[in-house]
């Protein structure tokens, strides 16, 4: 059976993506912790992180540390924090949380319900970031 992710990416599901490309995909969270708070995901369904083949860990490890840094220039956030659970989707994925105190990696605070213009929004200012710094696969 396809995982929650395997059905977004596959477009069964809505997401609002900031970046596709031929390995990972990256989307918002649907329970932000803050505004931006995103997720990297790779195309192939892979439960653990610890899991993920070396050439494809690069390349997620790789356009996190992007992910983020266009997170600091399109949200003004002082920090992005990266978390790694795993609980909630059994899907390899990592979140990229921008952040300006520890209160907003505390996954206790996520924001269930979030309007969906909210995060078509927060996905096209990412994305437009993400163009703006060469990324491939950005959506602009």
């Amino acid at each position: 059976m396809p995982s929650l992710f395997t059905r977004i990416i596959g477009g069964e599901l809505p997401g609002h993506f900031a970046l596709k490309n031929d390995d990972l995909v990256v989307f918002m969270t649907i329970a932000p912790t803050s505004r931006g708070h995103a997720l990297v995901v790779p195309r192939a369904e892979i439960d653990h992180w610890i899991d993920v083949p070396p050439d494809l860990s690069t390349k997620l490890f790789d356009t996190a540390r992007r992910v983020g840094l266009a997170q600091r220039a399109a949200f003004g956030c002082s920090r992005v924090g990266l978390v790694i659970a795993g609980f909630e989707v059994n899907h390899c994925h990592l979140h990229c949380i921008p952040a300006d105190a520890m209160a907003n990696l505390d996954f206790s605070t996520q924001k269930h319900g979030t309007p969906p213009a909210e995060l078509a929004a927060a996905a096209a200012l990412l994305g437009a970031q993400l163009h703006r710094d060469g990324v491939p696969g950005a959506i602009a």
